[in-house]
């Protein structure tokens, strides 16, 4: 349901790796956000209803987390360790929770305006 892709490497020397992603044809303002190991963010969904959450898009640029989602309304469900750097594809209806291993940065393709009246948070025992 959720689909993550580490980045493609195109380059690698003494000073550190160099590499790619590809927005969907995104632009405008994006997020970025470091959150500290131990941290728990999300524990919300979107309906799709923007555009920029229909599906959400997430670029983890640095670190370690891991990321538990359900869908909502239904018994798909799955928990799954993400390393940085890595694009992270959400679609609309799946609730997400992200717990930071380590300290990471991520970089969100949308805006909190393409949030609003389309985030919907919920604890995991809320789910059902």
């Amino acid at each position: 349901m959720i689909h993550v892709t580490p980045m493609e490497q195109i380059g690698l020397d003494e000073r550190g790796g160099t590499y790619v992603f590809d927005t969907s044809g995104r632009s405008g303002p994006f997020m970025m956000t470091h959150r500290r190991a131990g941290s728990v963010s999300g524990r919300h969904f979107h309906q799709g209803i923007h555009p920029g959450k229909n599906p959400e898009r997430l670029v983890l640029m640095k670190g370690d987390i891991l990321l538990n989602w359900k869908h909502v309304g239904g018994d798909a469900h799955g928990s799954q360790p993400v390393h940085g750097p890595a694009l992270i594809v959400i679609p609309a209806g799946v609730w997400h929770e992200v717990i930071a291993v380590t300290d990471f940065v991520m970089m969100e393709l949308n805006s909190t305006a393409d949030g609003k009246g389309d985030t919907y948070w919920m604890l995991p025992e809320e789910l059902g």
